[in-house]
């Protein structure tokens, strides 16, 4: 009886690394081992877990929640363009950002020690 051959495959780490979602290796590695990251709905802990075409990752970064489809293996770390074609994005696009609520300053020059009291109040209500 022959066996199916076996899916080429990469590790976790590298291939997240090599797909551009972090700056180096041992970031993904870190946020694998601390339990951030799923594969096929699974929770993984170890960053030599073997990932194939047909896998679907979910992790974050930053503040976002990352859902990708592997559609190949990179065989190096090259350019932002190459890495996109080996993955899919999944994720529902992000919505767009909130109007500032700041009101616009005076037209004509500098704003007025009121008009940045105005201005700061704003922007801290924005950040709260």
């Amino acid at each position: 009886m022959t066996e199916a051959p076996a899916r080429p495959t990469q590790r976790l780490d590298k291939w997240l690394w090599q797909a551009r979602f972090f700056k180096t290796r041992g970031l993904a590695a870190k946020q694998v081992s601390a339990g951030q990251c799923r594969v096929n709905g699974t929770r993984v802990t170890k960053p030599a877990t073997a990932v194939g075409a047909g896998d679907v990752l979910t992790f974050a970064q930053g503040r976002r929640v990352r859902v990708v489809r592997v559609t190949g293996l990179p065989e190096r770390r090259g350019p932002a363009p190459e890495a996109q074609g080996h993955y899919e994005d999944l994720a529902p696009p992000e919505p767009a950002p909130a109007p500032s609520p700041a009101p616009d300053p005076a037209p004509g020059g500098r704003p007025t020690k009121r008009d940045r009291r105005v201005l700061d109040a704003a922007r801290r209500r924005a950040l709260e």
